[in-house]
């Protein structure tokens, strides 16, 4: 069960940020020997993004105290979006595309839950399975009509959006609100759920499931907020963003993946190791306490380490480390050919390109798209951050000599400190 020590440690460790009615809240649960609550996913892209996996790893902590957890895959509120703190419309998504995003979502989700939760407390869910079966007009007339017009425009959400001439909101968008309170009414009517989770991002929808719950039912239901996981300019990471780092290895390679966790800011560094230890991802035995270089480096690959084997298992682990592990030795040529098919491991390892011997080091960078344009790619050659083999090549029309080439046809690019290549030289 949950209980207000337990409440009092998800503060301690900053994984809530806000709680409906908190006091009536432990109050409630006093009644339950184990609660059922749930967190919305919409499919609004065939992949689930870093910014999930907090809400993911607070529903297994939740799930240790013996309560029920659900996971909701909302392939109807998807179809209108949510426009929470959106700068602009969303583009609708076609029906069918919907309906492969959900079926890879839940395929997502099922292999997370298989390797880390306990099956026999886990539901998923979709909601097309009760909005496929509500006609609009009973819609409107029973559930509609306990939403206020004038309360929801006054949402941040909704404010910020229509307070702009040039944005704006469409009735679609606005809508979406009631879609997603509906889904909290009907998950408490038929599956006693009296708590939602959700990021802080998603208060003002969780109210008012808690409100038409109220007035449906007569019944107190909670919501609890995490703080967003944001990217290093501020910005909340979302499916519908650019350079999300996904959890399918096909959209993000696993190394991409492995490499995101190792150059996170060590202010980042010391949040996540809390983070991760309270929610038993991290042994303590393994943290380095003290703030130097060298131990909050280690703890880098702790939380590398950690994450990787719970999104994608022991086994892409193991192989994700030894790849790092080369590519960041001094002398390539002691390689062995099979350490290539290593290196190049489809949607886990770096990126191959293929080049002819006539590419020159500007056209090799445009051909990674690392960089867009020729010029572009001469820049980032002349400042020193392209070496080939390790060896710095300040040169943009350097042309690959055969003694560059490791059996006669690879060569390792590297931009900057951390970005590589494997060129397959024809």
């Amino acid at each position: 069960m949950i209980n207000k020590e337990i409440i009092k440690k998800f503060k301690k460790y900053r994984v809530i940020d806000k709680i409906t009615n908190e006091h009536n809240f432990l109050q409630e649960i006093k009644k339950y020997n184990k609660i059922t609550l749930y967190c919305g996913f919409d499919p609004t892209s065939d992949s689930l993004h870093i910014g999930h996996i907090l809400p993911i790893l607070f529903l297994k902590k939740i799930q240790k105290y013996k309560n029920k957890i659900i996971f909701l895959i909302g392939g109807s509120t998807s179809l209108i979006g949510d426009p929470s703190f959106k700068n602009s419309e969303r583009k609708l998504i076609s029906k069918n595309v919907i309906l492969k995003y959900q079926k890879k979502l839940e395929l997502q989700i099922l292999s997370i839950l298989k390797r880390n939760f306990s099956i026999k407390n886990t539901i998923i869910l979709n909601n097309n399975e009760w909005f496929n079966k509500i006609n609009i007009l009973d819609f409107l007339r029973n559930i509609g009509k306990h939403f206020s017009v004038n309360q929801m425009i006054h949402k941040s959400s909704v404010k910020d959006r229509i307070n702009k001439i040039d944005k704006g909101m469409s009735f679609t968008e606005f809508s979406y609100s009631l879609l997603q309170a509906y889904d909290f009414s009907y998950l408490y009517k038929n599956y006693n759920v009296i708590l939602q989770i959700g990021g802080s991002d998603q208060w003002g929808n969780i109210v008012s499931g808690i409100n038409l719950t109220k007035k449906l039912y007569k019944k107190k239901v909670f919501g609890i907020t995490i703080p967003l996981f944001t990217k290093k300019n501020g910005k909340k990471f979302g499916k519908s963003e650019n350079n999300s780092i996904w959890l399918d290895r096909k959209k993000t390679s696993i190394y991409d993946f492995y490499q995101f966790w190792l150059n996170i800011s060590d202010k980042e560094a010391k949040y996540f190791i809390k983070i991760f230890y309270f929610f038993n991802i991290i042994s303590k035995k393994k943290i380095n306490n003290t703030d130097s270089i060298k131990n909050i480096i280690k703890n880098k690959y702790i939380i590398a380490d950690a994450i990787t084997k719970f999104v994608h298992g022991k086994n892409y682990l193991y192989i994700v480390k030894k790849i790092t592990k080369m590519l960041f030795r001094k002398n390539f040529f002691c390689f062995k050919e099979i350490d290539f098919m290593y290196l190049t491991k489809k949607y886990i390892g770096v990126p191959k390109i293929y080049i002819n011997k006539k590419n020159n080091l500007s056209e090799i960078l445009k051909k990674t798209m690392f960089a867009n344009s020729l010029n572009k790619a001469r820049k980032i050659v002349v400042s020193g951050a392209v070496r080939i083999n390790n060896i710095v090549k300040k040169d943009c029309k350097y042309v690959l000599k055969e003694s560059d080439k490791i059996f006669s046809k690879y060569c390792i690019l590297c931009i900057g400190k951390k970005r590589f290549y494997i060129l397959h030289c024809k």
